[in-house]
This record gives structure tokens, C-alpha cells and sequence, in this order.
């Protein structure tokens, strides 16, 4: 059953449905399950493990293996900051962030409505991922991006993939405006998070991060915020598996958002379930380039239900972040997923994050969505010739002035 998450209208789950049709609020599927967490055992990690938990056809599934990524503690940023600390490292699924997980879902719910096309605006990573998983569908996909403000690897995917890709001379909100108006003429079957079923696949973070951490809670999940749907469906997926019985305790959920893409940050520090939107959001993190956010409605409940927090950073904060997960842990991620490492460092430093905290924070894409930024991050190669001593010469001093 589909349900509004303010008014508490109901829809059937076969309706092609984004929003309320009663009050205009957003929507999300409700889902019960009566299984013993012991079913779970001995299957493989990923989305579908916890196949119990989704709501679709399992007949249908559209997958590429999604899920099941890896979960690192990093003891040397852990020790620095003073946290037990875990990055669940998204970038690891097949196309290279976390929205693989939605899309699965997405569009295996595509499948199911017996819809011939799906289609999507985007910043870069849902674009991705819906044109991978639109092919492996046999489904036609549209994505509508704004002109100039993707990052290549992820506009390179799209393409790839087999997209027909729509650049748009605005910015998100702008490209959002037109894919809803789309989805609404029944042109496309819209899977922005706006989209109840996308955000089911998304909440299997939530299921992952309690089942490695052998079915206990961390402290705090810390991640980014964009168009809010993550935060909410992590949210989500840790309160059906509390509901369930199968944890006793839930986390505090945390959501950083760039400090000139800022609204639902400037929402919780007014203690208010509204934003006001940012017209011309700015930010290096393109992922999180959003001033507009959809979900913020079920984002800002996931904080308030949850004891939660949210505080933005400055790009230079999330750029030093991004060097710092790479060069002391071997984590590469885009400047997004950054973000929520460089939110940890200062709600530490501000005294809201407390010091042995067991905390998880989400990374959410893979370097090299956005190889650009990585690329100035870093010192060029140094040219030299194919001499011995010469090479030695200019390790030896390298190891020097390091």
C-alpha cells in the first residue's frame, strides 16, 4: 500500500502515483513483514537478500548485482577524530553510487506496471544508474540533466548506456520541473526519489549496516544530503528492521548538505518541517547541488524522529575531507560523499558529536564519477628519464620532504 506521509491518504500499489492527489505531499510505500531474521541467513550480502522487505514482484527483479558494498572500519581517521568509525562504501555498486539500489527497485516496479519507459532528471549519479538498469530492463530511457553542471564521468555513463540524454539550460529544480511534467502527460514513468518505489531499494543501506554490525545499531549514521531521499529511506529501513524486532535500539541520523545548497539545514536549525529553497545552489559536490530538495519533507522527519542533526560544510571543508578518506584509509569518493566526513570533523569539534560515538557514515559515490576534481586534488607525475639514479635520486627526496 501507498501512503501519504502528511495526510495519510492511501493508494493501491499498482497506481502509477508520485504525489498525494489530496494534499500534494509526498508519499511512501508501507511494507509489514512477519519473517524471523534467521531467513536471512546464508544468503549473500545485497539488495535483494532482503527480498522479504521490498515491494515488488521478486519474479521481475532487474538487477546488476547491486548492494552488498563494502563496510570499512577506518581505525586511523577513527583514532584522529576520537569515533569508532565506518564508511559504507557505496561507489562499489556496478555503475558507482548508492543509486543503483533504488534503481533496481525502480525499475523493476517499471516492469511490473508493464511501462515502456523511464526517465529521470539528474544531477549525474540517478541518471547512471537508470539508463544502466533501463537497458538491462529493455526499457527506453529519458534523462534530462542541467547544461553544464554534471560531472563528465557521470554524463559519460548516461550516454553510454544508451540514454537519450536532454541538456537543459537551467538547474536541477528546473530539469526536475520538466520530468515531472513528463511523468504527469504519462510519457515516462518518473524514478527521481519523488518515487515511493525507488527509495525501497535505497533503504537497504539501512538493512546492511545493521547486518554487519551483527544486528545492533550504531550510534549515528552520518551522510550526504541532496535531493533528501537517502536520509529518509536509510531511516526507513532501520525502522522496519527495529519494528520487526530484530534491533533494540535505532541510530541518531545526521545530514550534511553543502553550505550554499543549504535549505534543509537551515530548516532544522529553525526547527521547522518546511525550507525555503535555495534559488541558485553552488557547490564543488555537484551530487549535492540541489536548492530544491523533494524529499525534504520525509529528510526532516528522519532527523526530528531520530533525535538527528543536520549542518552544512564549505566546499574547501569537503574538498580536505575527500584527501583525508583517500590518503589515510584508501577510500576514493566523489566530493559529495566527502561530506559527510568532513560533517563528522565538525560536529566533533562543535561538541555534538560525542567522543567514543560508534558512527557510520555513508560515502556515496566512487572518485571517479567526478575524476575532474580528483585529478587538481592531486601533484602531477614527474617526468623523468629511464635512468636508475635519477629515479632513486627523486624518491629519496620525495621521502624527505614528506
Amino acid at each position: 500500500m501507498i501512503k501519504c506521509v502528511s495526510c495519510e491518504q492511501t493508494y493501491d500499489d499498482d497506481k502509477i502515483v508520485y504525489i498525494c492527489e489530496k494534499c500534494g505531499s509526498v508519499l511512501e510505500v508501507e511494507v509489514e513483514s512477519n519473517v524471523l531474521k534467521d531467513v536471512f541467513s546464508g544468503r549473500k550480502l545485497g539488495l535483494w537478500k532482503y527480498k522479504e522487505f521490498i515491494p515488488v514482484n521478486y519474479a521481475n527483479v532487474v538487477s546488476l548485482g547491486e548492494g552488498g558494498t563494502p563496510f570499512c572500519r577506518c581505525d586511523k581517521i577513527g583514532k584522529e577524530l576520537g569515533v569508532e568509525l565506518y564508511a559504507k562504501v557505496e561507489g562499489s555498486n556496478p555503475t558507482g553510487s548508492f543509486k543503483d539500489r533504488g534503481m533496481s527497485v525502480g525499475v523493476t516496479k517499471a516492469v511490473e506496471l508493464g511501462v515502456d519507459t523511464v526517465g529521470c532528471a539528474s544531477t549525474g549519479n540517478t541518471s547512471a544508474a537508470l539508463a544502466a538498469y533501463a537497458a538491462r530492463g529493455g526499457l527506453r530511457s529519458i534523462v534530462l540533466l542541467p547544461a553544464g553542471k554534471v560531472a563528465l564521468g557521470k554524463l559519460a555513463q548516461a550516454m553510454f548506456y544508451g540514454s537519450e540524454v536532454l541538456s537543459i539550460n537551467g538547474n536541477f529544480d528546473q530539469a526536475l520541473e520538466s520530468a515531472t511534467r513528463l511523468a504527469n502527460e504519462k510519457y515516462i514513468y518518473l524514478l527521481n526519489s519523488i518515487n515511493p518505489f525507488r527509495l525501497e531499494g535505497q533503504k537497504s543501506i539501512g538493512f546492511e549496516i545493521i547486518d554487519e554490525l551483527d544486528w545492533k545499531s550504531p550510534d549515528r549514521i552520518i551522510l550526504p544530503v541532496g535531493n533528501a531521499g537517502n536520509i529518509s529511506a536509510i531511516w526507513k529501513g532501520i525502522t522496519e528492521f527495529y519494528n520487526a524486532g530484530y534491533i533494540d535500539e535505532k541510530p541518531i541520523m545526521t545530514g550534511i548538505q553543502a553550505e550554499k545548497s543549504a535549505p534543509i539545514v537551515e530548516a532544522f536549525k529553525n526547527k521547522a518541517y518546511n525550507i525555503n529553497p535555495v534559488e541558485n545552489p553552488e557547490t564543488v559536490a555537484t551530487a549535492i547541488r540541489i536548492g530544491n530538495p523533494v524529499s525534504y519533507i520525509k529528510a526532516l522527519r528522519a532527523i526530528y524522529d531520530s533525535n538527528g542533526y543536520a549542518d552544512s560544510v564549505t566546499d574547501e571543508e569537503i574538498l580536505s575531507a575527500q584527501k583525508l578518506l583517500a590518503r589515510l584509509e584508501g577510500i576514493g569518493v566523489e566530493p559529495a560523499s566527502a561530506a559527510s566526513i568532513a560533517g563528522l570533523k565538525k560536529l566533533i569539534d562543535e561538541g555534538v558529536v560525542d567522543k567514543g560515538e560508534r558512527v557510520v557514515a555513508v560515502v556515496t559515490g566512487h572518485v571517479l564519477k567526478d575524476p575532474d576534481v580528483a585529478i587538481k586534488a592531486s601533484t602531477e607525475p614527474i617526468e623523468v628519464e629511464p635512468d636508475f639514479n635519477q629515479i632513486k635520486t627523486i624518491l629519496e627526496k620525495n621521502k624527505l620532504d614528506s
